[in-house]
């Protein structure tokens, strides 16, 4: 045995513990990682959460089965291999994880939909950076030009604006390279994923710092790609983390426009609160109704409730299982935290009538695969590969 396990330790202050019905996560802030656990092991570190000494521990399960004694002793060293156990006399003089989340900005997110139609977009950027918004997404649904979008980014330069993700129709691998070439210059562009490709690869990716163009085989057929859930979406970051405990990890502090202007809380809704053309942002901020959908918790969410991975996960709104129930889980969602298995959700029988509901058949075939869907808009420094 390790000689560590003879001394006191505590889980890494780093990290914290989230449980779902059959089994949990360890949440790693740090490493922005997540480690599952069996509920067995949870219920040892909750108890213990003051520190204790790994060798009492394996002497109380060695009076048991023996296999037993073996997995416990496994997953203490997969622990420590990962940094995930501090060992210290002093455990009182590290405190708890704050779980507070606050904003400095009345928008943190955004995202904006063009197409050919599209003549709002300037107008909107500007509005968008004096709510203080820090991240972006513009998704394109037709041919564009590198020149039409460094002159949407030329609203930017002088922001606060964080990180940009741009979602565009594939062309050629000429214009692939030019869009490379953009990467080059515009730091705060994360992703540039170019869908309706013939190959699912990294096309380009910056040497320093975050930054990739993705060639996606999917043929983007508009806001009904959307609200996909998928273990690939998982940040462990402390942000995401803190702001699930009390918002909505999606909508919260989001303010988006579909290709036609409508100002909405995602494109992929039904509600509108005004277009850009006769409506500020601000006036469809102040609608009594635009801020519906912040505060609702994966803890308020039905099934999402139970699962471990509540904190970690976006929640779409626009698709819901049940579209008369506000808390109803996200529709696109094949994770079942009961039986922790992950099934095709378009085949569930369950979901048919929501899938009528929403028109989704026509779209369907392209969720076969993973790496086909619509990036999902990461309020998260990290680097953000393709979906």
């Amino acid at each position: 045995m390790n000689k560590k396990f003879e001394s006191t330790c505590m889980l890494n202050p780093n990290a914290i513990l989230v449980n779902g019905a059959s089994r949990g996560i360890i949440c790693d802030f740090e490493r922005e990682a997540f480690y599952l656990v069996p509920l067995g092991l949870s219920q040892i570190l909750e108890e213990n959460a003051a520190g204790f000494k790994i060798k009492e521990i394996m002497e109380y399960y060695s009076a048991g089965d023996s296999e037993i004694l073996g997995t416990v002793l496994d997953y203490f060293e997969m622990l420590e291999a990962n940094d995930l156990l501090l060992f210290t006399e002093y455990p009182q003089y590290y405190p708890k994880i704050d779980l507070q989340w606050d904003f400095p900005g009345v928008i943190s997110n955004s995202i904006i939909d063009i197409d050919q139609d599209s003549d709002y977009a300037l107008a909107f950027l500007g509005q968008i950076i004096d709510l203080g918004c820090r991240f972006v997404q513009i998704r394109v649904f037709s041919k564009i030009t590198p020149e039409t979008i460094v002159l949407l980014l030329s609203k930017f330069q002088k922001s606060i604006l964080e990180a940009i993700e741009l979602v565009l129709p594939y062309e050629s691998l000429a214009q692939t390279e030019r869009w490379a070439d953009l990467l080059k210059t515009e730091y705060r562009i994360r992703t540039i994923t170019l869908y309706n490709a013939f190959v699912n690869q990294i096309h380009y990716k910056r040497t320093t710092g975050f930054g990739q163009v993705v060639m996606i085989k999917s043929d983007i057929q508009g806001v009904k790609s959307c609200g996909y859930i998928s273990n690939d979406y998982f940040i462990s970051g402390i942000s995401l983390f803190t702001e699930s405990q009390h918002h909505n990890s999606c909508l919260n502090r989001k303010i988006s426009i579909d290709a036609n202007g409508n100002i909405k809380n995602c494109p992929s809704m039904s509600q509108s609160f005004g277009n850009i053309k006769d409506t500020t942002l601000q006036e469809a901020l102040d609608h009594p109704d635009f801020k519906k959908y912040w505060n609702i918790t994966k803890d308020q969410i039905a099934v999402c409730k139970d699962c471990e991975f509540r904190y970690i996960c976006t929640d779409c709104r626009a698709y819901i299982e049940n579209p008369e129930d506000i808390h109803s889980k996200p529709l696109k969602c094949g994770y079942n935290p009961y039986t922790c298995e992950w099934e095709e959700w378009s085949t569930n029988p369950l979901k048919q009538k929501a899938i009528d509901h929403y028109g989704m058949r026509e779209v369907l075939p392209e969720f076969k695969m993973k790496s086909d869907y619509v990036p999902h808009l990461r309020r998260s420094t990290e680097n953000n590969p393709a979906q």
